[in-house]
């Protein structure tokens, strides 16, 4: 306020009230007293009374100031948080035999989401058909965690059937023919591909996606498996694909967040995966593996079966429960099985919920049509399906070839097998008169 102007309005009240014609001594009260004040003072008075004022203009900005401190410090500390409630996440571990592909489901409003991780094995059409079941229409994301035949085995039918965003692989590649119609599919199908790196993080609505590996790649395939953890609300979730134990040590040592309240078991359950260190870092309350029932690779071993049940951990398997469901609304979650069955070896019956989870049945699925190629000779080697250890029944297939045999799956004939480095026509025409080996 101008003090000018303030000392002006004083004097002029004073002067009508006491009937003075000069500012030089303002006059008697009614008590007849007399106070002499001259005009020095009065200009002091008013700017005592300015400067009170300003203290209390002062004091209410700073108090403006504080109210609006304690509201943004609400906010960023969680006080007030906004609604975040999710709709419902639904994870599908569907029952494709001795192969892996699981489905993500969910909503971000009125916006759906569709991920599939791995394409089920070569031999069938399981998934395409399990994704029509669930009207999935069109796929946001395709995660491959490696072109073994048992992983990418159905991508060109995934991507010939359905609408696809984005296809991701780790960058290893097969001579397989399985392999160069995947990669063709993705080729013409239009769709965006990457090649995730460890410390990568995405968000597809409300789900959350960390690369957890491989940081580079050599041409391993089953050990540099693409492996994520996704993150929905506070539920987690871990897909390794078949990375061996030395890769989850190496996840463990990047300092990254491995734990998942459920995590698919490496490489079907196999003892070449799961480390004890691993197991125990990640924490997970549930485990399940995708494995064919009565498959000749002895999944899921022992070792970790043993290992899983010990630890307490809740333990499902395809090949003993069918497909499996989990639904979450990002806090709470509960398993639904295709059929009921225990998981050997071990004790009897499903261990109990922490009280986090429910469990109930599926209804009955239908069964999967017959695997392409089925051998029509069931006492022969079939170089499609066998293990790596019957390949080598065959002559001419020691562990080496044996590996070769197992990484360019699938063969057309026995004649095929001469894509194996060091089987030329001599072998070949040994192979096919010993008997053994078929497709």
């Amino acid at each position: 306020m101008n003090t000018r102007f303030l000392l002006t309005m004083f004097l002029t009240i004073f002067l009508v009230a006491c009937g003075q014609d000069s500012p030089e001594t303002l006059g008697e009260n009614s008590a007849g007293n007399h106070k002499e004040v001259t005009v020095e003072e009065w200009e002091k008075t008013a700017m005592n009374i300015e400067s009170v004022e300003s203290e209390e203009s002062d004091s209410a900005t700073e108090s403006v100031a504080e109210e609006d401190q304690a509201e943004e410090k609400a906010t960023k500390t969680g006080d007030s948080p906004p609604d975040q409630s999710l709709s419902d996440l639904k994870v599908h571990y569907i029952d494709v035999g001795q192969a892996d592909a699981a489905l993500f489901e969910y909503n971000d409003g009125n916006q759906p989401y569709t991920i599939l991780f791995d394409t089920g094995d070569w031999q069938g059409n399981e998934v395409a058909t399990y994704l029509k079941s669930q009207d999935v229409s069109d796929i946001d994301l395709v995660v491959v965690s490696h072109p073994d035949a048992d992983h990418i085995g159905q991508l060109d039918d995934v991507m010939q059937t359905f609408e696809v965003g984005e296809v991701w692989l780790s960058g290893n590649e097969s001579s397989s023919e399985v392999f160069q119609r995947g990669m063709e599919a993705v080729i013409n199908s239009g769709a965006d591909f990457h090649e995730p790196r460890t410390g990568e993080e995405f968000e597809i609505g409300p789900l959350e996606i960390d690369v957890l590996y491989p940081d580079n790649i050599s041409g391993k395939s089953n050990e540099e498996s693409v492996s994520l953890l996704f993150t929905y609300g506070s539920t987690k979730f871990l897909f390794t694909g078949d990375a061996d134990r030395s890769a989850e040590l190496e996840m463990m040592e990047s300092g990254m967040d491995i734990k998942a309240d459920i995590i698919q078991l490496g490489h079907h359950g196999s003892d070449t995966s799961s480390d004890p260190a691993f197991i125990s870092a990640v924490h997970p309350s549930v485990a399940i593996y995708s494995a064919g029932a009565g498959n000749s690779y002895g999944h899921p071993g022992e070792r970790v079966v043993s290992l899983i049940k010990k630890s307490g951990i809740e333990l499902y398997g395809t090949d003993v429960n069918g497909s499996i469901v989990v639904t979450t609304d990002g806090e709470n979650y509960h398993i639904a099985t295709n059929k009921d069955g225990t998981v050997s070896p071990g004790n009897t019956g499903n261990s109990q919920s922490s009280g986090k989870k429910t469990s109930e049945n599926l209804p009955a699925e239908t069964e999967p049509a017959p695997p392409k190629d089925a051998p029509a000779n069931s006492s022969c080697i079939n170089i499609n399906s066998a293990s790596v250890e019957a390949v080598q029944g065959i002559i001419h297939i020691g562990p080496a070839r044996a590996q070769d045999l197992i990484d360019l799956r699938p063969f057309n004939s026995v004649d095929d097998l001469s894509r194996i480095s060091g089987i030329g026509p001599a072998r070949i025409a040994d192979i096919k008169s010993e008997g053994l080996a078929c497709t």
